[in-house]
């Protein structure tokens, strides 16, 4: 695994992709800045990353607000001196066609995707450009770099996020500063049923997508916490402005 000592703020570190990143950004012994809303799922992943020894902070409030974005940045630096690693992880999944999808919808679902990743990451990069640079990764989807049916509000969230992404890593390159997504597919995880109109079952949705992917499986949480602690890693020190699909080929068909 790669081994390095930096400052990691984690959005929607609480819960599925998030938590896995926490864990192994944990096991690199970086200082972690832990952001969410739940203050129960929240302190029981602040005292999993302080068993393991690691300096940690947790932070709850809203990602989508501009606000609390600058105010995590500024406490971060207080504490820790600096902003390392900004890991954009938080999001909501809305489903529906965009006949179906209401205006609170769509609003809901950019604010959690795409205003959260946009805040976040314009108050590291002001940091970051002060003290030597740095990584972002954002948690975007592979529905970001394909069309889909039935999901129009979050297709078009991950794909600004995709196209955000893409944007920044340019405008910010020769400040020394790496941004990049990675792009799932179905995740073995609880927000792979949420808000479906009626209830199924997770081997239910998982079944539908393994019969979609390539490779006969879907990923789990602790692949993608490897992918990016990976390109926030010196060994990716030359990667930026890309959308890594991590899907067992589904994005290649």
């Amino acid at each position: 695994m790669t081994h390095f000592k930096k400052v990691v703020i984690i959005t929607g570190a609480t819960s599925g992709i998030g938590e896995a990143i926490v864990q192994a950004f944990a096991a690199t012994k970086a200082s972690l800045v832990l952001v969410g809303r739940d203050r129960e799922r929240g302190q029981r992943a602040f005292e999993t990353v302080e068993k393991l020894g690691c300096p940690v902070e947790l932070v709850l409030g809203d990602v989508a607000d501009s606000a609390f974005a600058d105010q995590v940045i500024k406490s971060t630096v207080a504490r820790f001196g600096k902003v390392g690693v900004l890991v954009n992880s938080a999001g909501i999944i809305g489903r529906g066609s965009a006949v179906d999808t209401t205006d609170d919808d769509w609003r809901q679902t950019f604010d959690a995707n795409v205003n959260s990743v946009f805040y976040f990451s314009r108050a590291a990069v002001k940091s970051m450009r002060r003290t030597g640079g740095g990584s972002i990764v954002n948690i975007a989807s592979n529905v970001g770099l394909v069309g889909c049916s039935g999901l129009a509000a979050y297709y078009a969230a991950k794909g600004a996020v995709v196209l955000l992404t893409r944007a920044m890593a340019l405008d910010h390159a020769k400040e020394q500063i790496s941004i990049n997504a990675v792009c799932p597919d179905a995740v073995n995880m609880p927000m792979l049923v949420s808000a479906h109109s009626e209830p199924v079952s997770v081997d239910e949705v998982l079944q539908r997508h393994v019969d979609s992917i390539p490779q006969g499986s879907v990923a789990s949480p602790k692949e993608i916490a490897r992918l990016t602690v990976f390109l926030a890693s010196e060994e990716a020190r030359h990667i930026t402005g890309v959308a890594v699909p991590i899907d067992g080929g589904f994005t290649a068909g």
